[in-house]
């Protein structure tokens, strides 16, 4: 019997920058997807969620091809399907999937099913391999291009710690997190998915300016001014002042300044609402609650926007989870993902 367990994550400073080769300022958290898994001599892969009515049933030979895997159902197999398509485990098996991470929050749910099922699966790579194929397998389940910080996190986070992620080579410098600065994550009620969200618009608006200015994350802080597309223009404008506030952000945390980075993870807000257009009414006002709040530094939407959660940067106690209608939880920066084998079947 193998257990893997793999962390959500919650993005501090720095969306929509991991694709356009630039900086992030993501943490682990101590929410997750955890995978028990139970070998077999049979020729299918059998799991069962709790937060799902129906089994994923899956030839263990299934290939990586995106037709067969839109004909899957039901739609959360799709990407077990995948999984097995990339990890190629030994042998089929019977297992369960239990998750502390809301779907559609913008916390990584996605990343951690896919790190966990590969870890369970027997698939044990670098981070760097884990994440491209791991990310390999969700576009092939999903057809929607993704990033890879999601799943760089899962594999190396840092208990305590932040990560300054480089999306120029993949690198990353683990920024602790000060023990005076309380993280808190708040859902906007408002779940969102990346097929069905303008995400996939938004890739290819940056991929259309890099394609005359080269890539976003690398550009000078003016760049963006000669770009006779208004809206091209404000799309490069955040990625090119969001890796600067990232750069600004880590060194905010790692002086202990908490309320400068808390300027400017609201900073960061304005310039996801106004130049990228990724916020929505609902997390607009929540950000501005929150930031409204005496002892709460600054706040954000968090992850790819159009929905999910709001992160807040505050001080200890200052946010109170249970004065919300919809969840919210105070979270820790959290370890990567573990595995683990024993010897009893799953339940």
């Amino acid at each position: 019997m193998v257990r893997a367990f793999c962390p959500g994550r919650v993005n501090l400073i720095g969306d929509h920058t991991d694709y356009n080769a630039g900086l992030a300022l993501p943490m682990a958290v101590d929410l997750g997807t955890t995978v028990v898994f139970e070998p077999d001599d049979g020729l299918r892969i059998v799991l069962r969620s709790a937060g799902e009515p129906d089994l994923a049933d899956v030839d263990v030979h299934v290939p990586l091809d995106r037709d067969q895997l839109e004909c899957i159902e039901p739609p959360w197999a799709r990407l077990v399907a995948a999984m097995v398509a990339v990890a190629r485990p030994d042998t089929a098996g019977r297992g369960s999937v239990v998750t502390t991470l809301p779907v559609g929050a913008g916390l990584a749910s996605s990343a951690a099913l896919e790190v966990a099922l590969a870890l369970a699966f027997g698939f044990e790579a670098e981070p760097r391999v884990m994440a491209r194929s791991c990310q390999r397998a969700e576009e092939a389940a999903t057809g929607v291009p993704t990033g890879l910080m999601d799943q760089l996190v899962a594999t190396a986070a840092v208990a305590g710690s932040a990560l300054l992620l480089d999306f120029t080579d993949l690198s990353w410098t683990p920024v602790p997190v000060p023990a005076d600065a309380e993280v808190v994550v708040v859902h906007s009620g408002e779940r969102r998915t990346l097929a069905r969200s303008g995400y996939a618009a938004r890739r290819a608006e940056c991929e259309a300016a890099a394609r005359g200015l080269g890539p976003l994350g690398a550009l000078g802080p003016d760049a963006f001014l000669g770009l006779p597309d208004p809206l091209l223009r404000r799309r490069v404008r955040h990625v090119v002042t969001e890796c600067d506030r990232v750069r600004w952000c880590a060194a905010a945390l790692r002086d202990g300044d908490v309320a400068e980075a808390g300027r400017l993870m609201t900073a960061s807000h304005r310039s996801l609402r106004d130049d990228f257009e990724v916020s929505t009414p609902g997390l607009d006002a929540l950000v501005g609650r929150l930031v409204a709040t005496p002892g709460v530094h600054g706040a954000r939407l968090t992850g790819a926007g159009f929905g999910g959660c709001v992160v807040a940067l505050a001080h200890p106690g200052a946010v109170d989870p249970a004065a919300f209608t919809t969840p919210a939880w105070r979270v820790r920066p959290s370890a990567g993902a573990t595995v683990t084998h024993g010897t009893s079947r799953p339940d």
